[in-house]
C-alpha cells in the first residue's frame, strides 16, 4: 500500500540584484494563484505548468525586464527547482520517472524526466531551426529556465522536439509535456524509495 503524502509543500524566496522571486509549490493540491512575473508569456507558461501538472503553484516575481527577460526566466526556473526539491523531501514512495508527448498543431514535443537527485538537461531544440519568439521569450530562454530548474531540483530531463519550428508552439508544447511528465513522476505509489542505492 502506498503511503499517504503529507506536507509536500515548499515556499522559496530568491532575491538578487536582478530579480526578486517567491515560489510556493504544493504537489498534492491543484489550487493555484495566477502567476505574476511581469512577463505575459512566462505567466502563460507557468499557468500551463500548474494546470497540466495538477500542481498548486504560486509565482510572484519582478525582474530587470527593461534589459531583457533572460534573468527573470532563468531565475524563476532556479526558484521553482528549489521549491520542488524541498517539496519532494526524501522522495520516498514517488514514482520517480515521467514521460509525456504533447502535440500543438504542427508541433510535437516529447519530455522524459527522472527525479533522480542528479541534474542533467538534454535539450534537443537548440540544435534545430526554431523561428521567432513568443512575447520576447525564445526557445533559448526556455533552455535556461529548464537548466536552472534541473540544477536546483536534482532532475534529469530530456527534451525532444519531434516536429515544429514556430517558437510559441514549440515552447508551449514543451512546457505542457514537462507538466504532464512531472505529474506522473511526483505521484506517491509505494512506501519504498525507487532506487537500488537506497538514496535519491
Amino acid at each position: 500500500m502506498a503511503r499517504t503524502a503529507t506536507n509536500r509543500t515548499a515556499t522559496v524566496r530568491r532575491t538578487t540584484s536582478e530579480t526578486d522571486i517567491t515560489v510556493t509549490l504544493d504537489l498534492d493540491s491543484p489550487v493555484s494563484a495566477p502567476p505574476t512575473t511581469g512577463h505575459g508569456f512566462l505567466d502563460h507558461m507557468l499557468d500551463a505548468l500548474a494546470r497540466h501538472g495538477r500542481l498548486g503553484l504560486s509565482v510572484r516575481a519582478t525582474g530587470d525586464l527593461h534589459i531583457e527577460p533572460h534573468h527573470l526566466i532563468e531565475d524563476v526556473g532556479i526558484t521553482l527547482g528549489q521549491a520542488l526539491n524541498q517539496a519532494l523531501g526524501d522522495r520516498r514512495g514517488i514514482e520517480r520517472y515521467g514521460s509525456a508527448f504533447v502535440p500543438m498543431d504542427e508541433t510535437l514535443a516529447h519530455v522524459v524526466l527522472d527525479l533522480s537527485g542528479r541534474a542533467h538537461l538534454a535539450f534537443e531544440p537548440e540544435r534545430l531551426d526554431v523561428w521567432g519568439d513568443a512575447g520576447g521569450m525564445t526557445h533559448y530562454h526556455l533552455r535556461e529556465f529548464l537548466r536552472g530548474f534541473c540544477n536546483h531540483a536534482g532532475v534529469t530531463l530530456h527534451v525532444r522536439l519531434l516536429a515544429g519550428r514556430e517558437a510559441h508552439h514549440v515552447i508551449e508544447a514543451i512546457m505542457k509535456a514537462l507538466a504532464r511528465a512531472l505529474r506522473d513522476a511526483v505521484r506517491v505509489t509505494s512506501d519504498e524509495l525507487a532506487s537500488t542505492k537506497g538514496l535519491l
